[in-house]
Formats: structure tokens, sequence, C-alpha cells
């Protein structure tokens, strides 16, 4: 297995090039961050960046538990990648996650000045000290699914293709802010989600009440939603019902990173037209 690595300091755009940089090495696996990402799949891992503290977070990257450090080496020997690409914030951080791990020590050490100019890290710099924003190179759905309530953006770049030179690929990583970030702990209260959710069904043709919205926490970033709305007569119930869930789904975790595991929809009352309405 050959090793690979990209360093820089915190906040200098490592993450947002990893996909480049694995790209232009034909590195099949990037780790980063506490995280062994394959391709546009998590395959292994518990990203540092839900630490609830920088120290949390350091010990995460470096897999200073032994049951994260084995977890990571069960998962390199199952899927056995070629060429691997680790990120760091030092030359000895690398070497010390590839000594962790049970890896080679690096063969090529690259700096983030190869890629990117002084112009694209004062920028990253900017975002990552007034926004707290972080990069995870793994798309969203991916991100959202192992951390759930995490606020999640995507970000799309493009890799030229090597066997058809002059097209391009896309491919979507996230941008997340850490639990530990020195703005503060950010916190959605469910009247937040209820009102959302409620937005998001009176949107769906048929349903002219929402009625009662229960939100349920399951565990941390997991919640289920309970409506019970009004249908109005002649529209077929399990298809308006069908489509309240799909919006509140959709709405909830795209408004406010939480996961939505289920939305349960009780039709309680129907509503028929007023005599006026039912005669003209």
């Amino acid at each position: 297995m050959e090793i690979y690595a990209l360093v820089g300091p915190s906040g200098t755009g490592k993450s947002h090039r990893a996909a480049v940089v694995a790209n232009q090495f034909e590195a099949q696996a990037i780790i980063d961050d506490g995280l062994l990402i394959q391709g546009n799949r998590i395959i292994a891992g518990s990203s540092a960046k839900r630490q609830p503290t920088r120290i949390g977070a350091i010990k995460a990257a470096l897999f200073m538990e032994e049951t994260r450090a084995q977890e990571m080496r069960d998962a390199l020997d199952k899927f056995a990648p070629a060429r691997v690409l680790i990120l760091g914030t030092s030359t000895g951080m690398v070497e010390r996650i590839a000594s962790r791990l049970g890896l080679p020590p690096p063969q090529q050490i690259m700096n983030i000045e190869e890629f990117a100019s002084e112009k694209e890290i004062r920028k990253a710099k900017f975002h990552r000290s007034h926004f707290s924003k972080h990069v995870i190179p793994a798309p969203t759905l991916e991100v959202r699914k192992s951390f759930p309530g995490i606020l999640v953006d995507p970000l799309h770049i493009f890799l030229k293709k090597k066997e058809t030179p002059g097209k391009k690929d896309w491919l979507e990583q996230s941008i997340i802010r850490p639990t530990f970030t020195s703005n503060g702990k950010l916190t959605i209260a469910d009247s937040a989600i209820s009102a959302i959710a409620g937005h998001a069904a009176r949107s769906v043709a048929g349903v002219t009440s929402t009625g009662r919205i229960v939100v349920n926490a399951e565990q941390e970033g997991i919640i289920t939603i309970d409506i019970s709305p009004t249908i109005k007569y002649g529209f077929p119930l399990h298809e308006v019902a069908t489509e309240v869930q799909r919006k509140i789904d959709q709405s909830v975790e795209t408004m406010t990173g939480l996961q939505v595991r289920k939305v349960n929809v009780l039709v309680k009352r129907i509503s028929f037209p007023r005599a006026k309405e039912a005669t003209s």
C-alpha cells in the first residue's frame, strides 16, 4: 500500500482540495479528520469535527483511542486500497496517523501551497475563522447519514478525467459547522421544527389544516414527527398523506440538518365543502 500525504495549517483548504489531490495521485481512499473516505462513501471512522472539544477532536484525528484505530485498520484491510492520501496539519501528524494505523510512512508529503494559491488560502482561513466552516470530502447525503444533527451544505468541485483529456466529472463535498466551534452551541427548538413541518404540509394540495404536530427526539440529531392533518374531501387520502410525509422529511432535513427517521401521518378529519360551494 502506497501512502501519500497533504499537509498544511488548520483552515487552509486541505479537505476542500483532497479529492483533487487524490485524483491526481490515483489514491483510492482519503483519511481526513478521523474518517476513511472512498469515492462517494464514508467507509469507516468518526469525524473529529463531531467532538465537543478541540482536545477531543485532536485525539480523534490522531486515532489515539485504540477502538477507533482498530476500526480503521479493519476497514483498510477489508477494502485494501492500493494508494491512500492522509491529510494533516504537519508532517509529524501524518506520520503519526500512519504509524497508529499500521501503515508505511508516507512516500511523498505535499504542502497545501502546491495546490492552492496564497489568495485561496487566505480566503479559506477567513471562512474558517469568521464562519467556522469546515469541509468533509464526502457527499452531503453520506455526511447527514453518518452525522445527523450537523448543518450541511453541498460543495461541488470538478475533476479532470485522465482517460478522456478535456472532459471533467463533478464531485460533491460537504460544508459543515462542527459542534466545538467557539460560536457556541446550536439548538433547534421543537416549535421551530413544528413550524417547518406545518409549512411543508400546508403546501400539499388537499391539506386544509395541519392539526397537531408532535416532534419526538429519538437520539441526538434523529427525530420522528407526528402530524394529524385535515384533508379536503375528494382528494385520495393515501396520496396526500404520502406527499405530506415526503415534503416534511425533505424540508426539515434540508433546513435543520436533523435526520428525520419517520413522519407519521394520522388523518383524523375530512373537510367538506360548504352548502353554497356544493350547489354552485
